[in-house]
């Protein structure tokens, strides 16, 4: 069966966004990344008004060749300037930014949290662990899964 034109198999080497204030969980990412051997480019956003100006290709990310759109986003909760829930709810109004995985990355456990973020359309929620190894595990976990899933292409 022939894979229609619209669909894409797996990352294909596309961006990921990670949006994250804490640069100590930064360095965390991208050692799980180079650990678990994924070659996608990892874009950072320190901060709410960062991850939405990247995601619109405004201010310091006009330049697409050097900040590609993400077809993955990995979202903390806890931001400064605008909260991650916040940019879930407005990424997800926005209809460029619809077709976009959202996976929540957080330290939080609150049932509040977790239910908004779903509510608010996000993909997944992760509780971020606490030990650098068991965070490795979580990111080669999900990259093992996410690389045999189809996205859509954008037009």
């Amino acid at each position: 069966m022939d894979t229609p034109e619209h669909v894409r198999h797996s990352l294909d080497g596309h961006t990921i966004l990670l949006v994250e204030d804490n640069e100590d969980e930064v360095f965390m990412m991208q050692r799980a990344f180079r650990k678990a051997n994924i070659s996608n480019p990892l874009q950072i956003a320190m901060d709410g008004i960062e991850a939405v100006e990247y995601l619109e290709g405004k201010g310091k990310f006009t330049d697409r060749i050097k900040f590609p759109f993400p077809v993955v986003v990995f979202l903390d909760l806890n931001l400064p300037k605008k909260g991650g829930l916040e940019v879930l709810e407005y990424a997800r109004q926005q209809p460029q930014l619809r077709k976009v995985v959202f996976n929540i990355l957080s330290s939080s456990t609150r049932p509040a949290d977790i239910e908004k973020a779903a509510f608010l359309g996000a993909n997944t929620y992760f509780i971020k662990p606490s030990r650098i190894e068991k965070f490795q595990e979580l990111i080669a976990t999900w990259y093992s899964l996410a690389r045999f899933e189809a996205f859509p292409i954008e037009t």
